[in-house]
């Protein structure tokens, strides 16, 4: 039996976008191609390929998309690799592609889940946020568990931040009982750990009848 053939039936450079071409095959499909592409299988119109080349044709292409689509994504904001790879599998990309065009933006130095967790934890301490909260963020964002601690590092040390939040809602008043309730409840949310919360508390009221039931 005969190899299949498939015929490149039209070779179109983009209007708009630089070094795009649109490649018809008269299997009904249409490739996004570029130059190195163009190159590489050696295109142009009436090209005819084995089945075989163009399922290698595909799969380059299918790579290339992925790589630009992770670069113009990644442009707009950081974001840890799993964010990355769960947006282009979102936009359409096969969790394969997702996965090389991550590691290839990650081995050109363009991602760093070390870094990115670093600027997390600057982020949040500077608006007056506690470890809890921050590791939420964590989670929430995909970065690895295991670069967790080394990133609370860079967490400023000392009482500035919670006491600034409480002198904010203070006002210089003395709390009372029902206040104290919403300054726990108001830095239990905001990622602040029991001890943390008593031990600031003790500097602005007295706090014997405040406990953690």
């Amino acid at each position: 039996m005969a190899e299949a053939i498939v015929e490149l039936t039209s070779l179109v450079k983009s209007k708009h976008v630089p070094d795009r071409w649109y490649a018809e095959f008269s299997t009904g499909e249409t490739l996004e191609v570029n130059v190195a592409l163009i190159a590489d299988f050696s295109l142009y119109t009436g090209r005819e390929l084995a089945a075989e080349e163009f399922a290698a044709l595909k799969k380059r292409t299918a790579s290339v998309r992925a790589k630009a689509r992770a670069l113009r994504i990644l442009g707009q904001r950081q974001m840890s690799q799993k964010e990355l790879e769960d947006r282009l599998i979102e936009r359409g990309e096969s969790p394969e592609d997702a996965s090389e065009a991550v590691r290839y933006l990650a081995d050109l130095g363009l991602m760093d889940d070390g870094e990115y967790a670093a600027s997390i934890v600057r982020h949040y301490a500077a608006r007056g946020y506690g470890k809890g909260r921050i590791r939420q963020e964590f989670y929430r964002r995909g970065v690895p568990k295991e670069l967790w601690e080394e990133a609370l590092r860079e967490l400023p040390e000392g009482t500035e931040a919670i006491d600034g939040l409480i002198e904010r809602r203070l006002r210089g008043t003395e709390p009372d009982r029902r206040e104290l309730k919403r300054l726990t409840d108001m830095l239990l949310r905001r990622g602040y750990g029991w001890e943390e919360i008593r031990s600031a508390m003790a500097r602005y009221a007295d706090t014997e009848e405040l406990t953690d039931e």
